[in-house]
């Protein structure tokens, strides 16, 4: 089976606890999904980790890479397929020497060329631009426009990921535009007709 050329990478709530786990369990058995993102704040490590397990458990049942967001040492202890980190969540460097080669690293690099060309020559596996759009997940600083994304695919080979405020209503320009990814979170969430429905969307998006 071929691969799509855009691929969907989830993003979780802050609330992952209470019937969360079936929500993405519905979620993932909808259509393929490519990576999920756990994204939690203000909670130690030892309920982070708590919270984290069951998800865990259900993105290695649907072969969905998990990766932790900002937190390296949570990535190695629960031993995530990778981590996401933000410009002041600590080194690339540093994350890679922690998680080792197999892991996969991911920088967020806003609506900035530069930081991006950095984070690839300093070995991530990806980049993330955006906010595309307005978004209600976090506080928007910088907004991307989505030839940002056709330049990085004219030049690099590097994936990379769309983020911010994007729904099935508004992904074709930046599927169009080159995204390899779509982040996604309340988009999928918080869709009228739940998690699944919003999955199978943007698989139908995505197969064009």
């Amino acid at each position: 089976m071929t691969t799509p050329a855009c691929q969907l990478y989830l993003i979780s709530p802050l609330d992952v606890g209470g019937d969360f786990p079936a929500q993405l369990e519905a979620a993932l058995s909808a259509a393929p999904v490519a990576a999920f993102q756990f994204r939690v704040k203000n909670v130690d490590q030892h309920e982070a980790a708590r919270l984290a397990e069951p998800l865990q458990a259900i993105c290695a049942a649907h072969d969905t890479a998990f990766i932790v967001n900002d937190d390296m040492a949570l990535a190695k202890r629960l031993g995530a397929d990778g981590v996401h980190l933000g410009q002041g969540d600590g080194d690339l460097q540093d994350a890679r020497r922690l998680l080792g080669p197999q892991a996969q690293i991911g920088v967020t690099c806003h609506d900035s060329r530069h930081l991006a060309m950095e984070a690839g020559d300093g070995g991530a596996d990806y980049v993330a631009f955006g906010a595309f759009f307005p978004t209600t997940t976090k506080t928007v600083e910088h907004r991307a426009e989505p030839e940002i994304l056709t330049w990085w695919q004219g030049l690099f080979e590097l994936p990379c990921v769309a983020i911010g405020g994007i729904t099935v209503d508004n992904a074709k320009t930046l599927i169009d535009a080159g995204a390899d990814f779509l982040a996604v979170s309340g988009g999928v969430w918080a869709h009228p007709d739940g998690p699944a429905e919003a999955v199978r969307a943007f698989d139908k998006l995505f197969a064009g």
